[in-house]
């Protein structure tokens, strides 16, 4: 007995094909199934061969409208999400800004702190210099720069003075060690933590001292010292004096003033 041949209901077909899919793809999927029925008539297929081949298309057009449900549905999300995301890098710059603006008041505070007890360890040393410098100086008393301006504007030029007028402390006395060499001055610079930069002014003041004629030792008096402070201390020969206690005195004895 020959098999009942199956007719493909185009029309039906075409319809839910184009409910999904674009014309080009909708009229391509019909063709590829024009080719399958007539390889259904050729082979013998039943017409319930068909019906399951048809709902095989009905499920294939379902599958992809949850595909793009579901599709749709992730790129809300994704939406969403980049929302989030742009909202929280505002955020992230808005706090960036604050703690840079945070810090940078906190440094001002920092300097100004430091400036402070600089200027009260200046007077310290000012007001109790027998007490700071009296262990390696005999007689140790402070020099106002004003009782040496007429010897430093004889010998000093107008920007070599001015370099010299803002030195913190200006001491003078004998080595308690070494007498016989008469007295010296000590060029104090006074901070609060020293650094390479006050040990260079006390050398650059100590140098202009010298050319007026005076017998000047480069002094740094603080709280604490840098690493680099220290070195630079040490290769120019300079007296450090941290926390009452001095350290390269007799050094910066044998460069500055018997050398």
């Amino acid at each position: 007995m020959v098999p009942e041949l199956v007719l493909v209901d185009r029309e039906a077909i075409i319809r839910e094909l184009r409910q999904v899919f674009d014309a080009r793809t909708s009229e391509t999927m019909l063709r590829v199934l024009d080719r399958v029925a007539e390889q259904v008539r050729a082979s013998g297929v039943t017409r319930e061969d068909f019906r399951e081949l048809k709902q095989v298309v009905v499920d294939l057009v379902e599958s992809h409208r949850h595909s793009e449900a579901r599709l749709g549905s992730v790129e809300a999300r994704l939406e969403r999400l980049e929302a989030i995301l742009q909202e929280l890098v505002e955020q992230v710059k808005v706090l960036t800004q604050t703690v840079s603006a945070l810090a940078t008041h906190v440094k001002e505070m920092d300097d100004r702190l430091g400036n402070l007890v600089g200027r009260v360890m200046e007077l310290s040393y000012r007001e109790k210099a027998a007490s700071y410098f009296g262990y390696f100086l005999r007689k140790p008393r402070v020099v106002s720069i004003v009782d040496l301006l007429d010897t430093l504007e004889q010998r000093l030029s107008t920007q070599e003075l001015n370099d010299l007028l803002p030195l913190d402390l200006i001491v003078r006395g004998q080595p308690r060690e070494r007498q016989e060499l008469g007295e010296v001055l000590l060029a104090v610079e006074v901070s609060a933590t020293v650094d390479e930069g006050d040990v260079a002014r006390a050398r650059r003041r100590a140098t202009w001292l010298r050319q007026a004629g005076y017998r000047a030792i480069p002094v740094v008096a603080g709280e604490k010292v840098t690493q680099n402070g220290e070195t630079e201390a040490r290769d120019q020969s300079a007296v450090i004096l941290r926390d009452g206690q001095a350290t390269l005195w007799d050094e910066a004895l044998a460069v500055w003033v018997v050398g």
